[in-house]
This record gives C-alpha cells, sequence and structure tokens, in this order.
C-alpha cells in the first residue's frame, strides 16, 4: 500500500466518485470531506476511505486533513452559480484555499481539475472563472497538474442523463447551439489519468486536455441518446435571441437544466484538436461502447454494485 493518504475534494461528486475508487484500487488511503456525509453513501462501501464531514470552504480545514498526506485532489466544479454559490466562490476562491491548504500541511503534489477552453477572456463566466483558478494553482510554486476535459460522461453524468430524462416527454427538442461540437471523455478515462498522474514525475508542472476519441453535434448526441432510450426525437436549433430567452427561462427552472452562461460557454466548441495525452498510455474509451451500459434497456445494475464489488461486499 502507498505510503501516506490523498485528501480529494470534491470526492463526493460524479467524477470524484470515480476517482476515489480508482486510487482505492492502488492502494491509497483516501479522505473524502463532504458538507454531508449522506452524499457520498457509495464511498462507505470502498474500503480505505474516510468520509469526513466539513465545509472546505473553512479556513483551516483542507490545511487539517492534508496534514500528513502525499497529494490533494481538488475536483470541485460547477456549472452554473446559485445565491449560494457562485464561480468566484467555487471555482477561485476554493483553488486559492487548497493552494494555501497544500503550503500550510506541507503537502507538495497537487491534482486539479479545470476545464476545456478555460481561458481569462473566455465568453462564459464559467471558462473565466476556470482560468483564474487554473492560474492560481500554476502560480502557487507547489508541484501541480491540471486536467482540461471537455464534456465528461459515464453512468450517473449529468450531461446525456438529462436529455434521457427529458426526450420521454419531449416531442420535440427546440435548443439553441444545437450545431456546437462536443468531444466527450469517459469518466474512467479522467480518473485513471488522476490516478496515474501520481506517480509520474513528468506531469508536474502541465496542462492536460482530456477528450474522447470522437467529436458530436450537440444534435447528433442528442438523436443518440434517443436511440438508446427508445424516444427518439426531432432536433429544433433556436436563433440566437429565441435560444437566448429560453436559456432566461430554463435557468429560474428548478435543477436549472440551461443557463444564460452555459449558452454562452458553447460559443467555444468543447474539442480538443489533440490526441488523448500519450504520457498516461490510455487508449480513450468510445461513447458508444459506454453509454448503453447506462442509458440503455439492459441498464439495470444499481450502481452500487460495483462499489460493493470493489469493496469485497
Amino acid at each position: 500500500m502507498p505510503d501516506g493518504s490523498i485528501v480529494v475534494v470534491g470526492g463526493s461528486g460524479f467524477v470524484g466518485r470515480h476517482v476515489v475508487a480508482r486510487l482505492v484500487d492502488d492502494g491509497w488511503r483516501v479522505i473524502v470531506p463532504t458538507r454531508r456525509r449522506g452524499n457520498a453513501r457509495e464511498l462507505f462501501l470502498l474500503p480505505t476511505v474516510e468520509v469526513v464531514e466539513a465545509d472546505v470552504h473553512r479556513p483551516g480545514v483542507v490545511a487539517g486533513l492534508a496534514q500528513n498526506a502525499s497529494a490533494v485532489v481538488n475536483l470541485v466544479g460547477i456549472l452554473n452559480e446559485t445565491r449560494g454559490e457562485t464561480f468566484a466562490d467555487a471555482h477561485v476562491g476554493l483553488a486559492k484555499s487548497v493552494v494555501e491548504a497544500c503550503r500550510a500541511a506541507g503537502v507538495r503534489r497537487l491534482l486539479h481539475m479545470s476545464s476545456l477552453h478555460a481561458d481569462p477572456s473566455g465568453p462564459s463566466r464559467y471558462l473565466r472563472s476556470k482560468a483564474e483558478a487554473e492560474a492560481a494553482v500554476a502560480g502557487s510554486g507547489l508541484d501541480w497538474t491540471i486536467f482540461q476535459a471537455s464534456v465528461i460522461f459515464g453512468r450517473g453524468d449529468s450531461f446525456l442523463n438529462m436529455f434521457a430524462q427529458i426526450l420521454p416527454f419531449a416531442p420535440v427538442v427546440a435548443l439553441p447551439r444545437a450545431d456546437a461540437k462536443f468531444q466527450p471523455v469517459y469518466v474512467g478515462d479522467v480518473a485513471e489519468c488522476f490516478a496515474r498522474a501520481l506517480t509520474l514525475e513528468e506531469t508536474v508542472g502541465e496542462r492536460y486536455p482530456l477528450c474522447g476519441p470522437r467529436v458530436y453535434t450537440l444534435r447528433e448526441l442528442i438523436r443518440y441518446v434517443g436511440e438508446l432510450t427508445g424516444a427518439v426525437r426531432p432536433v429544433i436549433g433556436l436563433p440566437r435571441a429565441l435560444g437566448t430567452l429560453q436559456a432566461l427561462v430554463l435557468e429560474h427552472l428548478p435543477g436549472m437544466p440551461m443557463s444564460r452562461d452555459n449558452l454562452a460557454s458553447m460559443e467555444r466548441d468543447s474539442v480538443c484538436g489533440c490526441d488523448f495525452p500519450a504520457v498516461f498510455g490510455i487508449e480513450p474509451q468510445a461513447l458508444e461502447l459506454v453509454a448503453p451500459t447506462y442509458l440503455g434497456p439492459a441498464a439495470i445494475r444499481s450502481r452500487f454494485d460495483e462499489y460493493r464489488l470493489r469493496g469485497g461486499r
């Protein structure tokens, strides 16, 4: 078993659960802070995982958990702002707090999740805040690695699953930027990169864009989800003005399925334009091999089954 522990901030989220499980496979002891332990129920089944109820935004919390740790992983990210949580808090403020926590605890290694096309002059607040967080990490003096992922898919994702829930009740799908391009990457491949980076010294001080093997338009992705779920619907692209109005309405609905800031982010295609980073030795999995396992008719196995298998229970 590796010496020390890994603190995974954001470990109870979609990507976090996969990263934590992958670290457990390597024998790491993993500490996962979360505001509510109930949010991390699936992780209770994994050996060598300690779920701690804590607010990582409070001063000193991460530093306390990181004492004697080998590394800290920051996966926290939000797609939309709310009254209680802004991009400045979730992305920039927390990234700076994690950097300070690493310094205070004497932890050199920091892995940070960013976003593809994070840019201080980007078209959305989301992309600009991600760029500001990257700058804080890159300027920290720590042994950092930054991952810039396209949209991430897998069991429990909030992207393909959202369309799977909507399509059965929508005779027609009307949305803006229907021809926006995405290069979805499998969450298991993302988790593998995080795990391998911990033992690859050449990844220190590097940024890695992460994308899958194929580019799709939003229209193509929605149609594919429809084919898997038996709810194929025509997709109508909306002009900019109507699309902005639609996003304004949707951002006030429960769950905020779309916002004007999401729409602004889609002005830049979420495409890498390069091969998957060779340093990790991974052949990224195709969407068509994975999506049917959790969206198709045969997707009947509970997510808990996988964690029970990993935990030997």
